[in-house]
């Protein structure tokens, strides 16, 4: 017997990514808005739902459910898939023509053309009689109202026959059981990832546990570390960032400001990873012990603070690896390794490994080991050093091998290299991702490249992670600059993502380049670094009120939803945030110039704002703390280096019993 297969067309399913080869990224408790065109050929009525069921991790995997699809306009549906808890989804799209409703209204039409309807009638009889079967042993109640009914129509016709025929209750009855043997299923089972809510919201601070003595002479410890956390929890920041924490290999060590040659008591890159007391599992011993790290992140945790570890793959030629597992590096045909490259750039303290070579299960399986290693020891979030320059397929596997057992972790790709790179980095499963706003200075490069990585589709895979600066990078706008340009860009890192990020020494305004490079001069990455936090002209306070205002206000959380609007001065940028509930709306204007104060003429979005242009609101500027009545759309801002942003919760007055109120 040939299967019967519906007729039903479902087709530009979204959210669908490349094809379904990869996962749609949200947050655990937000929910997935499935859109998809659905039709048929005639005049039926159709039906349509999302299937989905959690599928990771399996103490909390689901049976597949279902939420209805709703009808939009011109074929299109629509329909929310709930994400409560944090882990992997599966979901599709299933449709089938609804028997009866569509039986019922070419009846009425049939009727009203004053058609005779005694074969109609028994043919709706035919449909109840097979949907009361279907509801026989599930649910009683509808099993009797639609045998009843299936019965009556079978006797000779009268006037009371249409009444029931058309009873709205009794097509929501036989809806409730319909032949889904007409069902037509999308081809594709898509997946969705819900990250925990880190993965949205988070200011990072990075700094390197080795200058913790803050002397710039004494090798600091993880127990020294544990004095930064108090400072770091005063400037408003929850992820502490670390470098590499592990042994320094000695072969080829750089010296001060990148010298080929160290000298006695230089500390090397601790990114030239592994030596004779350990590899990528190990600790660096003058940083302490494996357990004096557990008790840094423990201490962390109480300060509200995440640590999050760097995960660079790549090795010192003096790593145990490069002994013990040769086939998992690189060889040149006279059989020396390959140091690593990047002309006219080499690093000679690094040799990589061989990503795609005969030996790549072991290697892989070994990496991986690494990752929950740390995870064992209480790191959930890693940024991952240089992942570009490693094979995409390596990534697409480690990342879903760790979450599915540990969905709470997160992967920041540190990747500055080609647009469709970074984005295929994101596609395969990084969480979050550095991004070109360290280069974008100007309000047009600015809008458009923050609409781009904020919205669908690039939103649905991609997360910006802005950051000003990084140990690698000192850029050209930040170098030898006063403390104006080191507010304004921190000010647009912090409100313009909802994640975002500095290197340390950003709040002390620390400019200084080598020169022609974009490189900090006596750079933290090959010696250690006296930090004076009280160093005149520091910006600490500023950064400890943004991040304030970060965390009081849901809609600088959010990710999605940037909207731009206008100011009359190409000098100062005019944008807006809501939070998904409408509760919290904030507007940010930013001086782009550093040294001079702006003026500008701003256009208030007040439809955007849901604000008549009579009426009368009230904002509060939350970095000065002042607040104002403003009506109608255009507001004057006078911006200063001093003080080149404002930021304004907005507030509207809504009647209450007895009086006025407001909300955010």
């Amino acid at each position: 017997m040939t299967e019967r297969l519906g007729s039903v067309f479902i087709e530009n399913v979204q959210p669908e990514l490349d094809a379904g080869r990869y996962a749609i990224k949200r947050v655990a408790g937000e929910s997935l808005t499935v859109r998809a065109d659905i039709f048929k050929e005639g005049h039926d009525v159709l039906v349509a739902v999302a299937r989905w069921r959690q599928v990771t991790p399996a103490a909390q995997k689901t049976d597949w459910a279902e939420v209805p699809l709703t009808f939009k306009n011109n074929d299109a549906w629509e329909g929310s898939i709930p994400l409560a808890n944090n882990g992997r989804y599966e979901f599709t799209i299933e449709a089938w023509p609804d028997l009866f409703r569509t039986w019922a209204h070419e009846l009425k039409r049939k009727v009203d053309a004053g058609r005779d309807v005694k074969s109609e009638l028994l043919e709706g009889a035919a449909l109840l009689e097979g949907a009361a079967a279907r509801a026989k042993g599930k649910a009683a109640e509808d099993h009797r109202v639609l045998a009843e009914a299936g019965a009556r129509l079978r006797t000779p016709p009268t006037p009371d026959h249409l009444l029931v025929a058309l009873s709205p209750d009794l097509a929501d009855a036989a809806s409730r059981h319909p032949d889904r043997s007409l069902a037509r299923k999308y081809d594709k089972v898509l997946e969705v990832f819900a990250d925990r809510e880190k993965a949205r919201n988070a200011a990072w601070y990075e700094f390197f546990p080795r200058s913790a003595k803050r002397d710039g002479k004494t090798h600091g410890t993880f127990k020294d570390a544990q004095g930064w956390l108090p400072y770091v929890q005063k400037l408003g920041f929850d992820t502490v960032y670390l470098p590499p924490i592990h042994p320094i290999g000695r072969t080829a060590r750089k010296g001060r400001n990148n010298s080929l040659r160290a000298e006695p008591g230089d500390v090397g890159s601790p990114w030239a990873i592994g030596a004779a007391e350990g590899g990528h599992k190990a600790v660096h011993p003058e940083l302490g012990t494996l357990a004096d790290f557990r008790a840094f992140v423990d201490a962390a945790k109480a300060h509200g603070i995440e640590v999050a570890l760097d995960l660079a793959f790549q090795c010192s030629p003096d790593h145990p690896y490069v002994k013990e597992h040769p086939e998992w590096f690189q060889h040149r045909p006279d059989g020396t390794i390959k140091t690593a490259e990047n002309p006219p750039k080499r690093y000679e303290d690094i040799v990589n490994f061989d990503w795609m070579g005969p030996a790549r299960d072991a290697l892989w399986k070994e990496l991986k080991s690494v990752v929950l290693h740390w995870v064992d020891n209480g790191v959930r979030t890693f940024r991952v050093d240089n992942p570009h320059t490693k094979p995409m397929q390596f990534w697409h596997w480690l990342i879903r091998e760790v979450q599915d057992l540990h969905p709470d972790v997160l992967f920041l790709s540190e990747a500055f290299t080609r647009p469709k790179v970074m984005k295929a980095l994101g596609k395969v499963g990084f969480t979050q991702s550095y991004t070109y706003f360290t280069w974008r200075l100007f309000k047009d490069e600015l809008r458009s490249y923050l609409e781009e990585i904020t919205s669908p589709p690039v939103s649905d895979y991609f997360r910006g992670n802005l950051w000003p600066n990084t140990p690698d990078i000192l850029p050209e706008n930040l170098q030898n600059a006063g403390p104006g340009a080191f507010r304004l860009r921190v000010a647009l890192a912090a409100t313009l993502s909802s994640v975002w990020g500095m290197y340390s020494g950003y709040e002390l305004c620390e400019g200084r380049p080598v020169p022609g490079k974009e490189e900090y001069l006596d750079s933290e990455k090959y010696q250690l670094v006296a930090w004076d936090w009280d160093r005149p002209g520091n910006i600490s306070e500023w950064i400890g009120k943004l991040n304030a205002v970060r965390k009081a206000h849901p809609a600088l959380q959010q990710y999605q939803g940037l909207r731009f609007f206008e100011s009359d001065n190409d000098r100062v940028i005019f944008y807006g945030k809501r939070s998904p509930d409408g509760l919290s709306t904030v507007l940010v204007a930013v001086s782009l110039d550093p040294y001079a104060h702006q003026e500008a003429l701003l256009h208030v979005p007040m439809q955007w704002l849901g604000v008549n242009a009579e009426e009368t609101y009230q904002v509060h500027e939350l970095m000065a703390d002042q607040r104002s009545l403003w009506q109608g759309p255009d507001v004057q801002v006078r911006l200063t280096p001093e003080q080149p942003a404002a930021i304004w919760a907005v507030y509207r007055y809504r009647r209450t019993e007895h009086a006025f109120d407001y909300f955010e």
